[in-house]
């Protein structure tokens, strides 16, 4: 299981790398993993303000249809459309070209309350 330094994780599998006041967010290895073969990712939220927890989208694999939350608080800047075209991507990359959302953050501070790589590799056992 591929589980990158440098990054900030959550407790429900989202990932978030910060450069500046802008992040990029995506769904960890483990999460892919437990979806299995993803089909589709709806996000709706572009240009919307989001809370720290809000639902931002939906990843809809063969097995099930799972929420993506925010991170953080901030405003969703960006889609990426690439992962339209082919959702598998994000089982290939799931840390490079399998980015879901870039955001600009509100609240720096709650980055403080995500986990570390050593945090989230005792969460899920790695």
């Amino acid at each position: 299981m591929n589980i990158p330094e440098g990054l900030k994780y959550t407790k429900d599998h989202e990932w978030i790398k910060v450069e500046g006041n802008k992040a990029a967010v995506g769904v960890t290895d483990y999460a892919q993993g437990e979806l299995g073969d993803i089909i589709y990712i709806d996000v709706t939220t572009v240009g919307n303000d989001v809370a720290i927890g809000d639902t931002f989208g939906t990843i809809e694999a063969v097995k099930t249809v799972s929420d993506c939350f925010a991170p953080v608080s901030g405003k969703i800047v960006e889609f990426n459309s690439a992962i339209n075209d082919n959702p598998a991507v994000v089982n290939q990359d799931p840390y490079g070209a399998g980015w879901i959302i870039k955001m600009e953050i509100s609240n720096p501070a709650e980055l403080d309350t995500l986990l570390s790589t050593a945090d989230y590799k005792a969460q899920v056992g790695a």
